[in-house]
């Protein structure tokens, strides 16, 4: 595919303030990944200089190999016991009023990590009981006990992203799978909690398809979007299909707003965890 270029309105502000440096030797001292810094966020100066983070639980190594993340992916290492307390500690000391956390994929794992999880919102919560949780979880392999188990632990807000619309999911992830991704989010709905879900455009999609992504999110009662542009991480990354114009970004909101989303977030540089706090 011949490259594309990228426009100007894709420019990204470097972290310079205090706060940038602070985030960064919190998280260091503590031994905590990001998936900001993993992830290579484009927004990660911006949020870091406001001293908002999303923590990465269950190692930096994933289990899978998905075509769009940069993420490592190989054999994990054994789950940290105190990683749970290092993130919460973290959070107390960057003052955070809301906290992301999101995982790496931990198929290797019987339960694939969902007590991990369940420990760290306990103890966000025991250290942080003022500061509102969003938890973006992987599919659990579409196990509804082990979703449960999460929803149980009732962080504010869970999302699973569905990344991209049906007939390019076999290309762009690697395990998970389009249905299996509703099915959580329904799951998460179901237990009484507030869903949400993201996706990338510039990957070869249609608006077509970017529409009935919405509808089938509807359907299922997810009820927070984000939209934003796929950048290729790597030359080793599925390349950009199209970079798509901010004036676009406007109007799938305006789409999203109108099928009866609460809270819609859309724009090239929009990622997950883009102005989280925004959608309680």
């Amino acid at each position: 595919m011949e490259h594309v270029k990228k426009p100007e309105w894709l420019k990204i502000k470097l972290g310079g303030e205090a706060h940038y440096s602070e985030t960064h030797n919190i998280l260091e001292s503590h031994g905590l990944h990001t998936i900001c810094s993993s992830g290579r966020c484009p927004n990660m100066g911006e949020c870091w200089g406001r001293g908002t983070a999303t923590f990465m639980i269950g190692g930096d190594i994933c289990t899978r190999s998905c075509k769009f993340c940069n993420t490592k992916t190989g054999r994990p290492l054994a789950l940290n016991p105190n990683e749970p307390a290092n993130v919460a500690k973290s959070i107390q000391l960057m003052g955070l009023k809301h906290a992301v956390i999101t995982s790496v994929d931990r198929d290797d794992l019987p339960d694939q990590g969902a007590m991990h999880w369940v420990n760290t919102i306990r103890k966000i919560r025991e250290v942080n009981p003022g500061t509102t949780i969003e938890v973006l979880i992987p599919d659990f392999q579409g196990k509804t006990d082990l979703v449960d188990l999460v929803c149980e632990a009732a962080p504010n807000v869970i999302s699973h992203n569905m990344e991209t619309v049906r007939s390019l999911t076999p290309k762009v992830r690697s395990a998970a799978k389009y249905d299996v991704s509703l099915s959580v989010l329904k799951r998460i709905a179901d237990n009484g909690l507030k869903a949400k879900s993201g996706m990338m455009v510039g990957l070869g999609e249609t608006t077509e398809e970017i529409i009935q992504l919405m509808d089938d999110l509807r359907t299922v009662n997810c009820s927070v979007l984000t939209i934003g542009q796929y950048l290729q991480p790597s030359r080793k990354h599925l390349p950009v299909s199209a970079y798509i114009h901010p004036d676009e970004f406007k109007r799938l909101k305006e789409i999203a707003l109108s099928k009866g989303f609460s809270h819609v977030e859309s724009g090239p540089l929009v990622r997950s965890s883009y102005h989280a706090e925004n959608c309680l």
